[in-house]
């Protein structure tokens, strides 16, 4: 089953996909939902790089959901969009339920307002069996609270990441 969201964000593109690759923006999206900690021995990188990376998920902070790698890989289509996918998924804990785990985030400049707006997808495909339209509620509840996140963090991107353009 698909969850997804479309958000027109309040940044320019370019900051929007460097906050796709920040790891610190990831955790602050997920939380206080989520919470996830590296199992790397190096921590968390600076940013995330076509690699694969081992967390473990707490549920608000507490609650042992188990462990899941992020295996980021990009993509730029032909007309520009570019997009993130994250093709882990669960290895271990309660979120193994989920046999299926595929996230894109796409992001483009927005026609109208180019170099201060952005046009951003957010889509995930899930399966978990039987379970699957259960799993998809869960989903469907976080990524809307995500969708929050991003939309209130985004104005403050371009100058966190030094990318020309945002708003003032």
């Amino acid at each position: 089953m698909r969850v997804r969201l479309d958000l027109l964000l309040d940044c320019p593109a370019d900051a929007a996909w460097e906050a796709l690759h920040s790891p610190a923006v990831f955790r602050a999206v997920a939380g206080p939902i989520t919470t996830a900690e590296s199992l790397e021995p190096e921590g968390f990188p600076e940013r995330w790089a076509n690699t694969e990376h081992r967390v473990r998920l707490r549920m608000l902070g507490v609650l042992p959901m188990g462990s899941q790698v992020i295996r980021v890989r990009d993509e730029t289509q032909l007309d520009g969009t570019r997009i993130v996918h994250d093709e882990g998924g669960p290895v271990s804990g309660p979120m193994t339920l989920v046999t299926s785990w595929h996230h894109r985030m796409a992001v483009s400049p927005n026609p109208l307002s180019p170099e201060t707006r952005t046009r951003f997808h957010d889509t995930l495909d899930v399966r978990a069996g039987l379970l699957t339209p259960f799993a998809w509620l869960g989903f469907a509840v976080l990524w809307r609270l995500r969708g929050r996140k991003i939309a209130k963090l985004a104005p403050g991107w371009a100058a966190q990441f030094g990318v020309a353009g945002g708003a003032a």
